[in-house]
């Protein structure tokens, strides 16, 4: 554990201060798993296109194919920029505003609303992203062939996009209704520490 010289527990009362007053970045992320593979089906191809590595000798045993790495933060920062605009409302899921009850004093008819909200939501949110598993599944398995073919593929992928777009639909209609739940300061609130954090994302 690591905590400030002179004051016993100093650490332990830090976070607890952080995590009751802030909403993260990281805690916000970690609801996007559907969203980060979809834009990793994006993502991936626009970085492929970059094809400079052919010109560039083969990397030693042991080292790192600087090419590669170099992709690689490409796919990342490009996917960092296509999810910054979703950022605002993802802090507002149910799931995330349970979460900071405390920080955003939440009454308890607000919590039993935003309950309902998320309850509501998971049965359709589960099942599209099951379907969205399976499809990329078999889209998957199917471009393991030599020559994989378009045809067989195609059906695979609009069916993994259209159950995508079905779970985000009801992660961004659970967001929409969750707001209206929160009070104008509430409200506020969460615009405000969400900013304070993408502003300082964007420094690092």
């Amino acid at each position: 554990m690591v905590s400030f010289p002179g004051i016993p527990g100093s650490s332990q009362r830090g976070i607890r201060e952080r995590n009751a007053t802030h909403f993260s970045l990281e805690d916000t992320m970690k609801s996007l798993p559907l969203m980060t593979a979809a834009l990793c089906l994006i993502a991936a191809p626009l970085a492929a296109q970059d094809t400079s590595h052919a010109r560039h000798p083969r990397p030693r045993a042991g080292t790192a194919p600087h090419g590669m790495m170099q992709r690689g933060d490409d796919m990342m920062a490009m996917m960092r920029e296509m999810m910054a605009p979703l950022m605002p409302i993802m802090a507002y899921t149910p799931d995330h505003l349970l979460g900071h009850r405390d920080s955003l004093k939440l009454t308890s008819d607000q919590v039993t609303q935003l309950t309902a909200i998320r309850d509501a939501a998971k049965g359709t949110h589960d099942a599209a992203a099951a379907d969205f598993t399976t499809h990329m599944g078999e889209l998957s398995n199917a471009f393991q062939a030599a020559a994989p073919d378009t045809g067989t593929l195609q059906p695979h992928f609009q069916a993994a996009h259209a159950a995508m777009g079905k779970a985000h639909w009801a992660m961004l209609a659970a967001a929409a209704q969750s707001k209206a739940v929160l009070t104008d300061a509430q409200r506020q609130k969460v615009d405000a520490t969400v900013k304070a954090m993408m502003q300082r994302e964007h420094a690092m």
